[in-house]
């Protein structure tokens, strides 16, 4: 990698996350390691304009098997306006197992909010941060993956909401909580790229059904290539003893797509012109440089 990559992963502002269009246009012409640098790999940045693009709608995919993560109450079902005229309000079912009391109780409450005409919480309608796993939701714009020997970089089309994985390291010995937490990962068997995920503050949802977590989070992602490098699935594997009941697992899949990079401004163009009761923008209480 050249001494311009090195130079320019190295800085790494608290605001990371919101990082220009222009910084990852200029890491992405780099491309991905040589092969002398580094083992086979799954190349997810073959070119400077590829992008992931998930299906339509706001939930994770079920498991084959075993217990998997929160879905629509079946009495009020969720389309997607991919399906339906007008996408439905999202309403919890909170029989599902693996929800703690507490948790149950906040989802409960949530679902009465907005059962009683409040407008639900998604991370991307209010510019925040989506966290672990529940960056894997976002919707509409592509994922566009960085990769680079020692990195590898995911950011969103729409936000730039970015998160980085530091490639064969450990976890650090104590991590700060943060939105997106402290991603550890490694590539296996030339297809697919692990990532372990631990250290998230408790203030972002895991889905789009408000269900929250605690800061004993723990997320394993595992990305490979399928059908013939057209679509990359993710098996998701999420820990929380504070709260849930057991572990789970849940899947997201994407569809290769060509994508322009182009820079877009969430927060500055969120205006509630309709005076609606929703969660306020971030602001940032002292500017980051």
């Amino acid at each position: 990698m050249s001494e311009f990559a090195t130079a320019m992963l190295a800085q790494r502002p608290i605001g990371a996350w919101l990082s220009s269009a222009a910084l990852l246009c200029a890491l992405a012409v780099l491309g991905p390691a040589s092969a002398a640098e580094t083992t086979v790999i799954p190349n997810f940045a073959p070119d400077s304009h590829t992008g992931w693009l998930k299906p339509p709608g706001d939930e994770f995919i079920q498991p084959a098997s075993g217990p998997g993560p929160v879905k629509a109450d079946p009495s009020h079902p969720y389309f997607s306006n991919a399906i339906a005229a007008q996408e439905t309000v999202k309403i919890a079912d909170l029989s599902n197992p693996i929800l703690k009391p507490w948790v149950k109780a906040q989802m409960q409450k949530s679902n009465d909010e907005v059962m009683a005409g409040k407008v639900g919480f998604t991370a991307r309608s209010r510019c925040w941060p989506h966290g672990v796993p529940g960056f894997l939701l976002y919707p509409v714009h592509p994922i566009i993956f960085i990769q680079t020997p020692k990195e590898v970089l995911m950011t969103w089309g729409q936000d730039f909401q970015l998160r980085h994985v530091y490639l064969n390291v450990p976890h650090s010995a104590n991590v700060k909580p943060s939105w997106y937490g402290e991603s550890v990962g490694h590539y296996e068997n030339g297809d697919t790229l692990v990532v372990d995920t631990v250290g998230m503050n408790d203030k972002t949802y895991v889905d789009n059904y408000r269900t929250p977590h605690t800061t004993q989070l723990h997320v394993v992602e595992r990305f490979g290539l399928i059908n013939d490098g057209k679509t990359i699935e993710v098996n998701v594997h999420v820990e929380d003893p504070g709260a849930f009941t057991t572990p789970w697992d849940a899947i997201q899949r994407y569809r290769r797509t060509d994508t322009a990079w182009e820079e877009m401004v969430c927060a500055e163009n969120n205006t509630g012109y309709f005076s609606y009761d929703v969660a306020p923008l971030l602001h940032a209480d002292k500017p980051d440089f």
